[in-house]
């Protein structure tokens, strides 16, 4: 499984011969690509309805599209997914079948209005755990799983069943505080995810949101974690073993 960043919250997620694209929003310090430079991917996944998840959703309206209900409805009526493949409404605890990956949709505590003239709720926040093998009760150790947080907060959720039961080999948490977890909270729900790799997502965006990553990378050495802190450079990639 090969990850992409593309800053902020925005991941390119390789999986087999399947392309997925998370929360599309290029315009951010860390990328110097368009919308159009990306290879056209598969499928594309929405965490929430905020502009800075969703803003370039519509540049890639001929892929699939997966996110709650609520979302796809809009999306389908704001960017025209309905006259290509369409949408796949999921929700929380939900896991479907994505190409070569597996996609379970997770709890996120955050809030997910779309602030247009309407004010519509586009359903819960949530995050995506990706893998190259189906979730099941007996462990898989040649499987691979990467976690995209969402923008949440710290969750007990991480620790009692993300991270023991769906089994993240690296996770993706946002840090940038104000309007999600900060440095110090983030390294926790590294240590709770117990992850090998734990990369910094949503940061540096906007001057509310900066944030220096070595003090993340403290922190989460400040926790006992022996998860690899990976700073990705902007559209820089990575690739995840099992």
């Amino acid at each position: 499984m090969q990850v992409t960043w593309h800053g902020h919250s925005t991941w390119h997620v390789t999986v087999g011969e399947t392309e997925l694209l998370i929360d599309p929003f290029f315009d951010n310090p860390k990328t110097d690509l368009e919308p159009a430079d990306i290879d056209a991917p598969d499928y594309v996944l929405l965490t929430h309805g905020h502009a800075d998840h969703i803003a370039h959703a519509g540049e890639f309206s001929e892929a699939t599209l997966v996110a709650t209900p609520e979302l796809v409805s809009y999306c389908e009526d704001e960017f025209g997914f309905a006259d290509a493949v369409g949408g796949m409404g999921m929700n929380l605890g939900g896991t479907v079948d994505c190409g070569d990956a597996y996609v379970s949709m997770v709890r996120a505590d955050h809030t997910n209005g779309i602030m247009t003239e309407n004010d519509s709720s586009a359903g819960m926040p949530a995050g995506f755990v990706v893998s190259d093998t189906k979730p099941t009760q007996v462990a898989d150790e040649e499987s691979t799983t990467f976690y995209h947080a969402g923008d949440t907060s710290l969750m007990s959720e991480m620790k009692d069943v993300i991270g023991p039961y769906l089994e993240p080999d690296a996770a993706a948490v946002p840090m940038g505080d104000h309007f999600t977890m900060g440095p110090q909270q983030a390294a926790i729900a590294v240590d709770w995810l117990d992850v090998d790799v734990a990369f910094p997502q949503h940061y540096d965006t906007f001057p509310p949101i900066e944030q220096d990553p070595a003090d993340f990378e403290s922190e989460v050495a400040g926790t006992g974690s022996d998860a690899d802190v990976v700073v990705l450079e902007g559209d820089e990639s990575y690739e995840l073993d099992g």
